[in-house]
């Protein structure tokens, strides 16, 4: 996902990382005991035979996988842990009809990932930011703008500058995936304004003042149509244009509440570890993927 860095990040820029899980084995030794008398202790017993490997879950359509990914599907399956926190393999977790609802989800995440090319460690990280439960992040709602169904079993929480190009590009996207899943997601904006666009303070504080009047969304999509011209006639051009109270709005672009309620949003995302825009959340989690690929991870999310 293209995005606008802050100029000074408070926070280092997330890269993948390969996640790797080690896992050691420590045997004890009874010095009392003789060889009879183990041999007593368990006449029958035999060495435990490791898991077998699921090689096929007819819940996952793999047939776009050819040998080389599908066996990449197949490892990763078998070795990532369910995302409920069980002590099995996601491919267990599936073929066992565990009581766990995102364990088909997950295989079927895991398999459009490999798919479009991403490789194993980037597989595994991507995995860790969706499912482990530290990744999760707690972002409230309220008091900032949102579009789509209020009681929408999907939160998309966005970041955003509205000078940055990238948000920019992101905007309609976004859009397109509230009106596929329209009823079943809701969009949370939160500013976060980079102190390198000289406008973009000033920009969220006029979508804040429309807000105030009902139609915070007009001026949001006025303002990234219009993303080069936001100086101060240009924003009252764009007031008048959705046929705002002018007086108002003038003497809101001077709250120092308005201003206050940037601020926070912008504190907010430094909290978790936002430096750039468009930085994105779904459920809590930062989605690290493509802007065109939203739609199919919040399919996955309705799953």
């Amino acid at each position: 996902m293209a995005i606008c860095y802050a100029a000074t990040p408070m926070f280092g820029v997330h890269r993948f990382a390969v996640w790797l899980v080690g896992c050691a084995m420590v045997a004890g030794c009874n010095q009392s005991a003789s060889s009879d008398d183990s041999a007593a202790a368990s006449p029958t017993q035999e060495p435990t035979a490791p898991p077998k490997q699921i090689d096929e879950l007819p819940e996952v359509d793999v047939s776009g996988l050819d040998g080389p990914t599908l066996e990449i599907w197949v490892e990763l399956v078998n070795d990532l842990l369910s995302p409920c926190g069980d002590p099995v393999s996601v491919a267990r977790c599936v073929a066992e009809k565990r009581k766990c609802r995102r364990c088909v989800p997950a295989a079927r995440y895991v398999a459009r990932l490999v798919d479009e090319g991403y490789q194993r460690g980037e597989i595994r990280e991507l995995y860790r930011m969706r499912y482990d439960k530290s990744t999760k992040v707690k972002l409230s709602a309220k008091g900032s703008a949102v579009r789509g169904a209020a009681m929408a079993p999907v939160t998309i929480i966005e970041f955003s500058d509205f000078e940055c190009p990238h948000c920019r590009m992101a905007a309609p996207e976004l859009k397109r995936v509230l009106e596929q899943y329209e009823g079943k997601v809701r969009l949370v904006f939160k500013h976060f304004p980079l102190s390198q666009h000289e406008h973009s303070m000033q920009a969220a504080i006029a979508a804040e003042a429309a807000g105030k009047q009902g139609k915070f969304w007009e001026m949001h999509d006025l303002l990234f149509e219009n993303q080069t011209r936001l100086e101060p006639s240009d924003i009252e051009k764009y007031a008048a244009d959705i046929e705002l109270d002018l007086k108002k709005f003038k003497k809101d672009l001077r709250s120092d509440k308005i201003r206050a309620k940037v601020e926070a949003d912008r504190a907010d995302g430094i909290r978790v570890q936002v430096a750039s825009t468009p930085s994105i959340f779904i459920e809590g989690r930062r989605y690290e993927l493509p802007t065109d690929a939203i739609g199919d991870y919040i399919r996955e999310e309705l799953d």
